[in-house]
This record gives C-alpha cells, sequence and structure tokens, in this order.
C-alpha cells in the first residue's frame, strides 16, 4: 500500500519547527535598573592662591602667599570649613600676565576651585579677574588697588584693600600736615594701573589742599637709571619740598638709593609699592626719611596685628616682610568667611556672602561692603623708613 506524500512533507516542517523551538534560548527575565551612584562629594574645598612669587612683584607677592597659606594651615588645625579641609592650590603667575592668565585658567577648569584669591598688583588683577569673572568663581584681590577694579571686571571681583584714593590722598595729607609740605615733584612709572592712579589721585589732592607740583616726570618699567630724571630735579630753585615716587616695589629701592646719592634729602613719599623689603636691602645706608602709605604697621600694638606677627614668624621663621603678608591673610580668612555664611561650596553662594559681608575684623582693617560696592573703606597706615628700619607712624582713619 503506497504513503500520500503531502502528509510526509507536512511532518517534516511540524518536526523541525518543534527541534528549532526547543533549542532556542528563554527570553531574558525582566531586570530592575541599575541605580548609577551618584558623584562622591569632594573631600576637601579647593581655594586657588595666584600671586606673582617669581619675578618683579615677588617681594609683596611671595609674602602674601605665605599669609593666604597660613591662614589655610589655621582653618583647617580648628576643623576645617563645613566639615571639610581646605585644599590651596597654590600657582605662581610670575609676574607675567599670560602666566597669570594661565595660571587662573588652570585653577578654574583643571583643579575646580570654588574661590581664588591674590594678586597685588592692578594690571594682573585685571588680566586674571575677567576669566574667573566668566566662569562664575568669585576673585577676592588680596593687593590690588586700582578703585574702579570692581566695576571693571564684574559682580564676582571683590577687594580686600582699600583704593588707590585712599592712599594716595592719606600720604598727600600727611605730607602736607605733617612735613609741612607745599611743593613736590613727581615721577610715575607709566607701565602700571597702579602707579598712574596713585599719582592722579596725590595730585588731585595735593593741590586741592592748596600744593603745587613744580615737576612731573616719567619713567618706564624696569629702568635702572635714574640720573636724566634726577638731573632735572636737582635743576629746580627753590627744591621741592617732597620727592613723589609712584613706583612698583622692583623700583622703589633703585630710585631711593639714587635720588639719596645725587644728594637729594628732602622726604620721599610714595604708596604701598615701597612696602618691601627692597628699600633697605637695595639702597642701604641711603634708606632714610622715605614715608609710604600702606595697609598696615606690623609693629602696631594691636592684638589681631601682633597676634597675626607671632603666628608668621613661628610658621616661617622670620617676621612678615610688610603688609602684603597680612592682607593674603586677610584674604584667605574673607573667603572662608564667605563658605561659612553661605553654608555652601557653591560659588553663587559664596559671591552673594562676600557682597554681604559686613565688619570682618581682619588684620589690615575691618572690611564691610555697602550695597551694590565690593571695595572696602578701611584706615590707611602711614610706615616711616629711617636707616633702614620700617616703623609705624599714624593711622589715617576714612
Amino acid at each position: 500500500m503506497s504513503r500520500n506524500p503531502h502528509i510526509g512533507s507536512f511532518a517534516i516542517t511540524i518536526a523541525i519547527s518543534l527541534l528549532a523551538a526547543a533549542c532556542a534560548a528563554p527570553p531574558p527575565a525582566a531586570q530592575p535598573a541599575v541605580q548609577q551612584p551618584k558623584p562622591a562629594a569632594p573631600e576637601t574645598i579647593k581655594i586657588g592662591a595666584l600671586y606673582g612669587v617669581t619675578g618683579g612683584m615677588s617681594s609683596i607677592d611671595a609674602p602674601g602667599m605665605n599669609g593666604m597659606k597660613l591662614a589655610a594651615k589655621q582653618i583647617n588645625a580648628a576643623g576645617g570649613l563645613l566639615g571639610k579641609q581646605i585644599e590651596l592650590i597654590a600657582i605662581d603667575g610670575k609676574t607675567d600676565q599670560t602666566a597669570t592668565t594661565n595660571a587662573a585658567s588652570e585653577m578654574i577648569n583643571v583643579h575646580k576651585v570654588v574661590a581664588i584669591g591674590g594678586l597685588n598688583d592692578s594690571t594682573f588683577a585685571l588680566a586674571a579677574g575677567p576669566i574667573a569673572q566668566q566662569a562664575g568663581i568669585p576673585f577676592v584681590t588680596a593687593g590690588a588697588t586700582l578703585p574702579s577694579l570692581p566695576d571693571q571686571v564684574g559682580d564676582f571681583f571683590f577687594m580686600a584693600p582699600f583704593g588707590d584714593d585712599a592712599q594716595a590722598y592719606a600720604i598727600a595729607d600727611y605730607a602736607i600736615d605733617d612735613l609741612g609740605a607745599k611743593t613736590a615733584y613727581m615721577l610715575v612709572d607709566q607701565a602700571y594701573d597702579f602707579t598712574t592712579a596713585l599719582a592722579k589721585f596725590f595730585k588731585e589732592r595735593f593741590t586741592g589742599r592748596g600744593g603745587t607740583i613744580v615737576l612731573e616726570d616719567i619713567y618706564k618699567s624696569g629702568d635702572t637709571d635714574f640720573s636724566a630724571q634726577i638731573a632735572k630735579v636737582k635743576a629746580l630753585n627753590p627744591q621741592p619740598d617732597v620727592l613723589f615716587i609712584s613706583a612698583v616695589p622692583s623700583e622703589a629701592g633703585l630710585t631711593t638709593k639714587q635720588f639719596r646719592e645725587a644728594g637729594l634729602t628732602q622726604p620721599i613719599i610714595s604708596g604701598d609699592g615701597f612696602d618691601t623689603t627692597l628699600i633697605a636691602e637695595v639702597a642701604g645706608e641711603n634708606a632714610d626719611d622715605v614715608y609710604y602709605s600702606t595697609h598696615a604697621g606690623l609693629d602696631n600694638p594691636d592684638a589681631k596685628v601682633q597676634n597675626f606677627v607671632k603666628a608668621y614668624t613661628e610658621e616661617y621663621g622670620r617676621a612678615p616682610e610688610n603688609a602684603f603678608a597680612a592682607l593674603g591673610y586677610d584674604t584667605m580668612n574673607l573667603i572662608a568667611d564667605a563658605i561659612k555664611r553661605a553654608g555652601s561650596t557653591d560659588p553663587r553662594a559664596i559671591r552673594d556672602a562676600l557682597a554681604a559681608t559686613k565688619g570682618f575684623d581682619a588684620v589690615t582693617g575691618q572690611i564691610t561692603y555697602k550695597e551694590g560696592q565690593r571695595k572696602p573703606d578701611k584706615s590707611v597706615t602711614i610706615i616711616k623708613v629711617q636707616d633702614g628700619k620700617y616703623s609705624f607712624v599714624k593711622e589715617i582713619k576714612p
């Protein structure tokens, strides 16, 4: 008896289908969604310390850096901030605008700092400040004194020091009231925002009070020979009562030395660009009858000043070199105070807390930011250099 071929073909098809179904892997069971771990909170609070530790600003910026480091160490020893330790990201701007801007960018983009402090010259603050402003990172300049800096840079920029107007007015008043000056000679470094602003405000105050500028002269930053300028002064008859020299630290000692060696003995007056050990180191026995306005007198008996001097001396084995060491110390403490009041490391919250600062008791004077302003009104100290020794003379309050 013969078989139906269609029935056989159908059977084979069924068998193949069953075999394929048996060999196929079962569908995977539904898996619960995996929770991605939250990024770990930073173990430290990173704050930038930007100074020209080498180059022409080193005599004021290196002490400033040391002041910031000392304050950070003290804060950490006392338990830190918001339960965390401060990690200071210290970078040398090398007294160079490109290096300074690169350092600011590195702090922000690589190290992720939440705030930056430092710099004692307005030209370099104008280089670094806008980078922090664009990134929304608070920047507190320790010693740059151009009064217009906060408005030029933006709302994330703050000044720890007074402005050039305050210190120029103070040294002009001192020249008139205490030195009895009626006439003045002016020598101005044209390369820096600080030196030109200081000279402008000095002239404004001195002439506004009845004084006369008998000669204005200029020089180029980096010059080492001032014989041409000195010859013009010596030719004046009568001689000016005071010599106002608007210089950065690298030329402070050199100008003092050469003017004194030329026989010009009248008082030399200036601003905080003269707050450097270079006057005594370079001018030597000629470092006398020099007066300058600055941020603090380190021999001031005030307890806060002397506590700072003691701590700095213990940390570094030498007394603070100048007021810029105290400004660096104040800058770090000011930033830390803002972070503590903000209760957060969010840069915008820190910015808001800084703007709300009232009566912050610093070594260099109280810091209060008036509504809409980010420059404090602080007292100005007058220092005298005599026989190479620096001494506190007077404090002029705003």
